[in-house]
């Protein structure tokens, strides 16, 4: 994903009607708002293999997003992130730091911390606030 060169990106599965929804992404645009311009980026990529809590087209995930949370990240058309139709780049990430025991995605908003070399330096699960990512995220785009 050469358009990531020199940015630190958080990747994460998304869905519309998941209880983590508002939370995640009032959080990105948080951390948009602040890191954008230093290069930070979210990259979301909608799925429905979690409760099926993502049904919509594309194009209304896209419109759904923009109208409620005055925010877009980058959004790409919906993947499966586990099993053998998982898209590439989400087996690359699950490979960098999955582990034994759960290497699969468990639930909508898992996160992973990609930095400027395109390392993956950090795996979160969906019970993880972005914000608490801050930290890392800050010292990550200083270096």
């Amino acid at each position: 994903m050469e358009k990531y060169r020199n940015k630190v990106v958080i990747f994460t599965n998304v869905a519309s009607f998941c209880g983590y929804t508002d939370s995640n992404y009032n959080a990105f645009k948080e951390l948009d708002s602040v890191y954008r311009e230093k290069g930070l980026r979210v990259a979301a990529f909608p799925c429905n293999q979690f409760g099926k809590q993502e049904p919509e087209s594309n194009a209304n995930i896209l419109k759904f997003v923009k109208s409620s949370y005055m925010y877009t990240p980058d959004m790409y058309a919906k993947i499966n992130v586990n099993g053998p139709s998982a898209h590439p780049l989400w087996k690359f990430l699950k490979k960098e730091r999955g582990s034994a025991v759960a290497a699969d995605i468990p639930w909508n908003f898992s996160k992973f911390l990609v930095d400027k070399s395109g390392h993956v330096v950090g795996r979160y699960s969906h019970a993880v606030d972005p914000l608490d990512l801050e930290e890392e995220i800050s010292r990550l785009l200083r270096t």
